[in-house]
């Protein structure tokens, strides 16, 4: 019997959880995944407070109504995750998979004065003049005052590298997410390692970067199957994902 679109983003987004934590991309037990599972986004299912990525199972997911303010008073809902993904699923409802991270990498680029990914190989160049940017760290985002401003920033951008902070990907499905935040967080580890030789870069033109960019929004099924693979590997190793 085939799954309710509930239930697939349920496993999907539990098994996305768990390929972040083995890749080990994820930041103690902080950090927010969340998926919308209704046609205007404001239903979604995000993971509670406080669970450590590689132990969630689709049976551990939160689902939660951005339009009903009683939810933030839940036990196992995190403040900070409420204010930015609430907003964001009630502000933007072509955002079904919205992932936070502070992986190592990015959140370095993030940290610069100058934040920004560029164009030097094919993982880098798939982000040229496609990243919003965040310069207005101001702590901790536990209000929907802040929520909603960084869905401003990304309406319109499905990337923000996020000042001082870390990063966010919204895409249309679990797989895109997935492939998007990881092939960043690759992207900037190639940048920094290319920094921290002290030789100067060659940069890609502006042509064959923008040319480079376009031909990764192409392949949308290699993201999905790159999603897909590694979500059969985390079943094999703990089929726990699916209960």
């Amino acid at each position: 019997m085939a799954l309710s679109l509930e239930e697939q983003a349920r496993i999907d987004l539990a098994a996305t959880f768990r390929i972040v934590a083995h890749l080990g991309m994820h930041e103690a037990v902080a950090n927010h995944f969340s998926a919308a599972v209704s046609p205007d986004g404001k239903q979604f299912l995000i993971n509670p407070k406080w669970k450590h990525f590689s132990r969630i199972r689709a049976s551990d997911l939160l689902l939660l109504d951005a339009d009903n303010a009683e939810n933030a008073k839940h036990p196992d809902v995190d403040a900070t995750a409420w204010a930015i993904h609430g907003q964001i699923h009630q502000r933007l409802p072509q955002a079904r998979a919205v992932l936070h991270l502070h992986p190592v990498y990015t959140t370095a680029v993030a940290c610069m004065a100058k934040p920004q990914v560029l164009p030097i190989d094919q993982n880098t160049a798939r982000y040229f003049n496609r990243i919003a940017v965040d310069e207005m760290y101001g702590g901790m985002a536990e209000t929907e005052a802040e929520g909603a401003r960084l869905a401003g920033l990304l309406d319109g951008k499905t990337r923000l590298l996020m000042g001082n902070h870390g990063v966010m990907v919204i895409a249309p499905n679990i797989g895109e997410a997935f492939d998007d935040i990881w092939t960043l967080e690759r992207a900037c580890q190639i940048l920094v390692t290319a920094w921290s030789t002290g030789q100067p870069l060659r940069v890609l033109s502006d042509e064959v970067a923008e040319k480079t960019a376009k031909g990764w929004e192409g392949i949308t099924d290699f993201s999905r199957r790159h999603f897909e693979e590694m979500k059969a590997l985390m079943i094999e190793a703990d089929p726990s994902v699916l209960d």
